[in-house]
């Protein structure tokens, strides 16, 4: 059998436009544009095209975006100033520090400077914290991980009752995808460099959330037949029949699941342009909490 191919570009283009739409009632019931404030410290060439994708996806919903650039000599000082002062500032109702930052700089302490309500990336640890707490809600989720719950929802898999894996355990996906997994009833497995049997522990997977950071990892034999795969990685390969010589792919060998998974994300095409989407989600969220929605 060939999977089903989730289309995280056509879920994300879904969201966006409900986004839109919510931000052009806002205006037209005289409501002020809801505001989403980045802030990139440093030179790293990756960082500055999400930062900039992130404002042009504002640009498209009617999101205000209000960019903030600081040199990767900045001090702790200078960039949590910086977060207090977005904070203060009630055109901005998110608020989006670029991780990671330079060497040198304490991330945690910069987290916890951004307000509660301000932390439409999730990150803060009371937020987290409270993903990991029965009976709690975080005001908001982690994009990365509320996207994948979103593509999962679209596939119809019972969640309660089923065996998912996550494959890592970063603070950006893998923990909290796994926390939103128990949340939503499912028997959860966390692997890493350290587990035994690798193979054999991703096999028990009804879902399997790959989120390790190496390329095409994940092999056929790998996936339970019928299982639902969602591949997290971005990995460039070096491919010299390609102009740009190198090629995008994912943790998971995506031409030997795809004939084994029963759905699976592409890469790319898939996770990736959600995280965005949920992004800008959340930020209207943010707006209308901070208006007393």
């Amino acid at each position: 059998m060939t999977a089903n191919i989730i289309d995280g570009k056509a879920t994300a283009a879904q969201v966006r436009q409900k986004v839109a739409e919510d931000v052009a009632e806002m205006v037209a019931a005289g409501k002020p544009n809801p505001g989403l404030a980045t802030v990139l410290v440093g030179e790293d060439p990756a960082s500055q095209v999400y930062v900039r994708s992130k404002i042009r996806a504002c640009e498209q919903a009617g999101i205000e975006s209000f960019g903030h650039k600081l040199p990767a000599t900045a001090s702790q000082g200078e960039v949590e100033g910086l977060v207090k002062e977005l904070n203060a500032d009630p055109r901005v109702n998110g608020i989006l520090v670029q991780l990671p930052l330079p060497d040198g700089l304490d991330e945690e302490r910069v987290l916890q400077a951004i307000n509660l309500e301000k932390d439409v990336d999730g990150f803060h640890p009371v937020n987290i914290g409270r993903l990991a707490q029965k009976g709690r809600e975080s005001l908001f989720v982690p994009c990365t991980p509320s996207g994948i719950m979103y593509l999962l929802g679209t596939t119809g898999i019972k969640l309660e009752g089923a065996e998912a894996v996550v494959l890592g355990r970063s603070n950006i996906v893998g923990m909290p995808v796994a926390l939103l997994l128990v949340k939503s009833n499912a028997t959860v497995t966390i692997c890493h460099s350290r587990t035994k049997d690798l193979p054999g522990t991703v096999r028990q997977a009804d879902v399997l959330v790959a989120a390790v950071g190496r390329a095409e990892m994940v092999r056929g034999d790998w996936v339970k037949p019928g299982a639902v795969v969602i591949d997290v990685g971005i990995n460039r390969v070096e491919d010299p029949t390609i102009e740009k010589g190198y090629r995008l792919v994912g943790d998971v060998c995506y031409d030997e699941v795809k004939e084994v998974a029963g759905a699976i994300t592409p890469v790319p095409g898939g996770v990736g342009p959600m995280t965005i989407a949920m992004l800008l989600a959340n930020t209207v969220r943010a707006a209308k909490h901070q208006q007393g929605e």
